[in-house]
C-alpha cells in the first residue's frame, strides 16, 4: 500500500499525521433492526514494528446468509489488493454492515509492558475487545439472544467466560482460527489488517517534525526510510531497518515497540550506556523495585506501609 493509498483509509490517522496515541474509529451504526451477530481479530500481534490493531464487523443475523457470498475471509490469505475491496465492502452497504476498530500505538503497547505492575499484550488485548463491544452496544446495536465470534487468546475457555461474565445475556464462541470458519470475523480481520497496513504504510515520523537541527534530521531521514519489511522481528529485512535505525544516544524512532527482546538486545549491545552517578540513589531505586515471590508486584516502600491492592472502594 502506498502512502496516498493509506491516507484514504478512513480508520488510518490523517495525512502528516503521527500516531502517538490510541485511538478507537467507528463506522457509522447499521440502521436495520436487530439482533446482530459479532466478530473479532486482530492484526499485528508479532510484529516489532508499528501498532496493534484490534477490529469488529457486525451485521443482523438475518443477514448473515448475504454475508456468506461477499468473499470475506482470513486477510493473511488475501492480497493487499483484496483486502483494500473488502473495506471497501464494509463501507458499501451502511444498513446492514458496520466496523470499528482498536488501534494502540507502539508506545502505548511498550508503556504498558514495562510498567511495574507491567501490563502484557494479552491484557492489552483483552481491554481492547472489551472496549469495542462495549461501545457497540453502547451506540445501540443488539448483540442479545446471538452469537459473538472472537479469534482466541490463549485458553478459550478462560478467554469466553471472561468475556460472558464482562456482558451478561451475550452468547459467546471463541475459538481458533475464527476468522477462517466465521465470515463475520472475517470481516473484522479486514478491517484491522487494512487499517495496521495503513498506520504502517503512511507512517509519520514525529522526530521529524519540526526538528531544529538539519544535519541531524537529514541523517535521521536517510535512516528512517520505509523498508521495514513485514514488521516481524525473524524478517531480515525488518531487522535491517530496526538496526539501522538506532540513535546510539536517544534510541529508536516511534514506531518501534521497545518492550521487544530484539529491540533491547540491540540498545544494550549498540547504545550507549547511561550511568547514575549519585550512588545514594541505589537504595531508592531499591526501594521501588518490584518484590519476588510471595511479594511479587509489590515495592518495598508499599510494603513498610501496609498499601494494598484493592478491587473495590
Amino acid at each position: 500500500m502506498s502512502r496516498n493509498s493509506a491516507s484514504l483509509i478512513p480508520s488510518a490517522p490523517g495525512p502528516s499525521s503521527p500516531l502517538t496515541n490510541s485511538y478507537t474509529y467507528h463506522s457509522s451504526i447499521p440502521t436495520a433492526p436487530g439482533p446482530y451477530i459479532l466478530g473479532v481479530d486482530e492484526a499485528g500481534r508479532g510484529p516489532v514494528l508499528g501498532p496493534l490493531v484490534y477490529g469488529v464487523a457486525y451485521c443482523p443475523a438475518s443477514w448473515k446468509t448475504d454475508l456468506e457470498q461477499l468473499g470475506f475471509a482470513d486477510s493473511k490469505t488475501l492480497t493487499p489488493e483484496k483486502r483494500a475491496q473488502l473495506l471497501g465492502v464494509l463501507n458499501s452497504d451502511p444498513q446492514n454492515l458496520g466496523w470499528s476498530v482498536r488501534v494502540i500505538s507502539p508506545q502505548a503497547i511498550s508503556a504498558g509492558m514495562l510498567r511495574i505492575p507491567p501490563t502484557n499484550l494479552n491484557k492489552q488485548s483483552q481491554d481492547a475487545t472489551v472496549l469495542l463491544i462495549r461501545d457497540a452496544i453502547q451506540r445501540g446495536l443488539q448483540l442479545s439472544e446471538v452469537n459473538v465470534y472472537v479469534d482466541a487468546l490463549g485458553n478459550t475457555t478462560t478467554y469466553e467466560a471472561y468475556l460472558s461474565s464482562q456482558f451478561p445475556g451475550i452468547s459467546f464462541t471463541v475459538t481458533t482460527k475464527a476468522d477462517s470458519k466465521f465470515k463475520i470475523v472475517g470481516a473484522a480481520s479486514v478491517a484491522a489488517k487494512v487499517t495496521r497496513d495503513a498506520c504502517v504504510d503512511g507512517w509519520t515520523f514525529e522526530e521529524l517534525i519540526e526538528q531544529d537541527d538539519n544535519a541531524v534530521s537529514s541523517a535521521r531521514k536517510e535512516n528512517w526510510n520505509r523498508e521495514f519489511g513485514s514488521g516481524y522481528p525473524s524478517d531480515p529485512k525488518t531487522q535491517t531497518w530496526v538496526k539501522d535505525s538506532l540513535d546510539p544516544t536517544f534510541g529508536f524512532p516511534s514506531i518501534v515497540r521497545f518492550s521487544w527482546t530484539t529491540v533491547k538486545v540491540i540498545l544494550e549491545k549498540s547504545a550507549h550506556s547511561a550511568k547514575w552517578i549519585d550512588e545514594g540513589q541505589e537504595s531508592l531505586v531499591k526501594a521501588f523495585e518490584s518484590g519476588k515471590g510471595r511479594e511479587k508486584d509489590r515495592c518495598i516502600v508499599t510494603k513498610d506501609l501496609g498499601i494494598q491492592s484493592i478491587g473495590t472502594l
